[in-house]
């Protein structure tokens, strides 16, 4: 039986990933492990040899929530869902984040068997996010942000991308693995993590920009998510 490959030395594509400052890209086995990652990878890890990520998973070089995060997408095309130009908040090691645009494709061994994953997720400027549209549901998160701090209902969020709200609840579940709902209310916490992290707002002040009904609800949910309160992650983060 073939093997699959441990690295990617000799394919021509490596040397050009190599090179390209605003792409991360890897590639996992099956069980998560990293074989493989390019310097921009290291860069948003504040890492600086690939020996210190090859043979570790995502949990060992994030936050629990993120790392959740990143494994579903993993698990998503292991089982032959899709991961294609999806838009997503990317976290760096020193827990802010960036806009990205990801795609993730599973690997395959003798009898088409999926052996691992690889992946690139490249950053977003700031022209290419107002241009969101032209991201499969981009204009729907494009909405998300803009309401942020305010309640948005899945009817809303259906008009703002012409479809119905089951529509849109199947091309959230296709490209998500989440119901519109639930991404929000995810990208309403890593939202509120980069503000802990980069700015010195009040708590309560960041419950306000991220649509949590007071400081109490959002030390209940942030916990639930990641284990920590607020203010103790903000102590344990911020430079």
């Amino acid at each position: 039986m073939r093997k699959p490959p441990k690295t990617l030395d000799g394919l021509p594509f490596r040397a050009l990933l190599e090179v390209m400052p605003d792409v991360q890209a890897w590639m996992k086995d099956r069980e998560g492990r990293y074989l493989w990652v390019n310097r921009a990878f290291l860069m948003n890890y504040g890492l600086s040899r690939s020996g210190q990520v090859v043979g570790k998973t995502d949990s060992d070089l994030s936050p629990a929530h993120l790392a959740a995060y990143f494994q579903e997408g993993d698990q998503a095309v292991l089982a032959g869902r899709a991961v294609n130009q999806r838009l997503e908040l990317v976290g760096r090691y020193d827990h802010s984040s960036h806009w990205c645009q990801t795609t993730k494709l599973a690997t395959y061994g003798a009898g088409r068997r999926p052996t691992g994953t690889v992946g690139f997720t490249r950053r977003l400027s700031a022209a290419e996010i107002d241009q969101m549209a032209e991201i499969p549901l981009g204009s729907v998160v494009a909405t998300m942000i803009r309401r942020l701090g305010r309640k948005v209902s899945s009817a809303e969020l259906a008009k703002s991308a012409g479809t119905s709200v089951r529509g849109l609840e199947r091309a959230f579940d296709r490209d998500y693995g989440l119901s519109p709902q639930q991404y929000l209310r995810r990208l309403r916490m890593q939202t509120a993590c980069q503000l802990l992290v980069s700015t010195r707002l009040a708590l309560a002040q960041v419950a306000d920009r991220c649509g949590f009904a007071d400081q109490s609800h959002f030390t209940r949910d942030f916990r639930g998510l990641t284990g920590m309160t607020p203010r103790a992650y903000r102590v344990a983060f911020a430079a």
